[in-house]
């Protein structure tokens, strides 16, 4: 592919403030909805939809930065993870210090492994079978977020409303990113929260329930709400270890994938020092109470569709997010989106990301045989059934192991890990993941 500007140009001020604006739609939604998430359906008490959203919007885009100048050095959005998401929500009864403990020494595992080289060990356990089943087992184990966002909006109108409302914005959605191409399908995510926003108060199902910006205090607003206590509890941090190796792989895909595009192969080691800023920025959210970062698969469309490879066009999208950061008005409007629509939103993506899982999938012959179906098929079912499970069945589980069997994400990698390198380890040739 020919690109317009090459991974080092710099475009003209104008387009390259176009271009900033771009990636700015695009990384927003994702900071929104799984920050909306966190405060909606996480655990209760363990954030200030404010400032939660205010520090969200400051790590992602400090560590965007950071990326962008001495990490990889690639055009990729920094985000807050989904597998990140997962643990915290997979993980009832847990204290916020305990989680938010667990992604800062997450981050400095991972810091300590990328800096090491010993990350490259860990991956030759996810084969393209595993990266697979990790890829649907995220949209399996999600379900149960999803159907609390969509029915629980509360307001003026009734679960069945706020389900066909849902039904109705994703088919628009999907419809939509059939139809459109370029910018239009990259920024749909953050056009259809908008346009669902506003069509829900035109509707007039219920309000939003969003804060107060505040007057005159944005550093005291921001600079509360830090992990100052560490708490550590051993099966969170079993669970979470699991998740971060998953994050890991996801950050490795992301980086090599934008490798292909610049076509010098590895160049100045972008992939070890990405993982370890992505360790760092990980670290920080840890410190900071929030959700973890990575690095967004996302990116490489985004550089396809606009023909823009330069990794100077993401530094105005960077600092219009630190701006953002310390604008408790702009975050107080951003958190008004309703519940209902940020379900609906997720559910979107999570059907690109079964669509990703599958494409796998379909990249591995040996999934075509009977044990290979059981490979997939297995944890999969594992993940649906503790998803599932009644909370006082897990809240039985013996604290020490509560973390991780009643981990529906972490159940679901450890099973396809026994079944595709122990109990069916020779089912087939071996797939590079």
């Amino acid at each position: 592919m020919e690109f317009r500007y090459g991974l080092d140009d710099r475009p003209p001020p104008l387009e390259w403030l176009f271009l900033g604006l771009q990636w700015f739609a695009v990384a927003v939604p994702s900071i929104i909805i799984l920050g909306k998430i966190i405060c909606t359906v996480g655990p209760p008490g363990a954030c200030d939809p404010l400032i939660y959203l205010q520090k969200m919007f400051f790590v992602a885009a400090l560590f965007m930065l950071i990326q962008i100048f001495l990490g990889h050095g690639l055009p990729l959005i920094v985000g807050p993870s989904t597998v990140i998401l997962i643990g915290i929500l997979s993980s009832p009864g847990a204290q916020p210090a305990a989680l938010y403990t667990a992604i800062l020494l997450g981050g400095m595992l991972l810091f300590v492994l990328a800096w090491t080289g010993l990350l490259g060990k860990i991956r030759r356990l996810f084969t393209r079978r595993v990266v697979a089943v990790v890829l649907l087992l995220i949209a399996f184990t999600l379900t149960p977020t999803i159907i609390r966002l969509i029915t629980g909006s509360g307001g003026g109108g009734t679960p069945r409303s706020y389900v066909l409302f849902a039904f109705a914005l994703c088919l628009s959605m999907l419809v939509l990113h059939r139809f459109l191409g370029g910018i239009w399908r990259s920024t749909l995510i953050l056009t259809a929260t908008v346009a669902g926003t506003l069509t829900w108060h035109v509707l007039g199902l219920g309000s939003t329930g969003a804060g107060s910006a505040g007057s005159g205090a944005l550093f005291d607003l921001f600079f509360t709400g830090f992990t100052t206590a560490l708490s550590f509890d051993p099966g969170l941090l079993a669970a979470f270890f699991i998740c971060f190796i998953a994050l890991a792989i996801n950050d490795i895909g992301s980086i090599e994938s934008m490798n292909a595009f610049v076509g010098d192969g590895d160049k100045g080691e972008r992939l070890r020092r990405g993982i370890a800023v992505t360790g760092m920025a990980n670290l920080a959210a840890g410190f900071l109470g929030i959700i973890g970062q990575v690095n967004y698969s996302l990116s490489p469309g985004v550089v396809a569709s606009s023909r823009c490879l330069s990794r100077f066009a993401l530094v105005p999208a960077a600092l219009l997010m630190l701006a953002v950061a310390f604008s408790p008005a702009a975050i107080a409007v951003m958190e008004a989106v309703p519940s209902v629509v940020v379900g609906s939103a997720m559910l979107y993506i999570l059907c690109a990301q079964m669509a990703a899982g599958i494409m796998v999938l379909m990249e591995d012959e040996r999934v075509a045989g009977f044990n290979g179906g059981l490979v997939v098929g297995i944890p999969l079912l594992v993940a649906v059934v503790v998803a599932f499970l009644p909370g006082e069945v897990v809240a039985s589980y013996p604290p020490v192991i509560r973390p991780v069997a009643g981990n529906s994400f972490v159940m679901g990698v450890l099973a396809v890990l026994f079944l595709e390198h122990g109990l069916y380890r020779d089912s087939g040739k071996r797939a590079g993941g």
